[in-house]
């Protein structure tokens, strides 16, 4: 009788960590499928090119809504931003392991290393995270495996513990002589890439979530554009540049307005919210104002299309 082929998940952000753990893996002979999360705040650009470069299957996985509440509500609070960092992390590892039920994978795995980051990979951080996930047994650290409890997985056969790593701490040195070990080249550098780390990002994001009680995809998508500026809980989202200007023309919705400026070059604005003739008139100013074409000049003589 054929041997039933072992199968993991493995989180995959596309740097080092997770490359290794995939491919320490495989070495065992074990089918991964690596996950790739997208968001509104961060996406899978880089982890398919480390995926292609090193050859590794990889799916993504959309759970923008479901990260959005963890957004809202983090149990652990916030890093230095709006980045709930721990939770975002568990759902994703949750996530995991829900799909791992569903479509009978036998574990899930993933690129932390003990002690690499102080508050979420200590011993009782790493614990947690398995037994919030409820994923007892079947979380799988390939990297520091040999210095964590035993999993099932293990002893149940699935994986070789001998063929698995002991690495700790910050310094990545191991890492690197492995990636030269088995001729891995392509991955990008660690961190980056989630805009909730960066703070005035975060200052934009805690304004809309203050103001709008369940914001759209749209809604997310603009704090990447432009100049945001409130007026009685109305938006007005001015272009900083021509590239800002023809992103806003392509993310107008229904109910949305375009100012823009009649007989000068500058930037436009995107009204969204209650439109009255008072939020028309500051988008107007804001625009004068940001124009190099109508400095010093009133803008109420100056002449504006409105689109809408």
């Amino acid at each position: 009788m054929m041997k039933k082929k072992v199968r993991a998940l493995a989180l995959f952000s596309g740097g080092l960590d997770s490359v290794l753990a995939v491919k320490i893996l495989e070495k065992q002979n074990i089918e991964v499928t690596a996950l790739s999360f997208v968001s509104y705040f961060f996406d899978d650009s880089k982890a398919k090119v480390s995926a292609e470069k090193n050859r590794i299957k990889m799916r993504s996985v959309d759970f923008s809504d479901l990260h959005c509440e963890v957004v809202k509500n983090p149990k652990r609070g916030y890093g230095s931003a709006m980045n709930p960092c721990i939770d975002c992390h568990l759902l994703m590892i949750r996530e995991a392991g829900r799909m791992m039920r569903e479509e009978g994978f036998d574990f899930v795995a993933t690129g932390e290393i003990l002690g690499q980051r102080p508050m979420s990979q200590n011993l009782a951080a790493l614990k947690l995270i398995e037994k919030e996930a409820d994923l007892a047994g079947r979380l799988l650290r390939p990297l520091s495996a040999k210095l964590l409890e035993e999993t099932a997985v293990e002893k149940a056969g699935l994986v070789d513990r001998e063929g698995l790593a002991d690495i700790s701490g910050r310094s990545r040195k191991r890492q690197f002589e492995l990636a030269k070990e088995w001729g891995i080249e392509q991955y990008p550098s660690p961190g980056g890439g989630c805009v909730l780390t960066e703070v005035e990002f975060g200052k934009k994001l805690k304004k809309l979530l203050d103001e709008i009680e369940n914001p759209t995809a749209s809604d997310y998508a603009l704090l990447k554009t432009g100049r945001i500026f409130w007026k009685d809980g109305t938006r007005i989202i001015v272009g900083r540049d021509s590239e800002d200007n023809a992103k806003l023309k392509v993310m107008q919705e229904k109910g949305d307005i375009l100012v823009e400026l009649g007989d000068f070059m500058g930037p436009l604005a995107l009204v969204r919210g209650k439109i009255t003739e008072e939020i028309l008139e500051e988008a107007k100013k804001i625009i004068a104002g940001y124009s190099r074409h109508t400095k010093g000049v009133d803008y109420k003589n100056l002449k504006f299309t409105i689109k809408g």
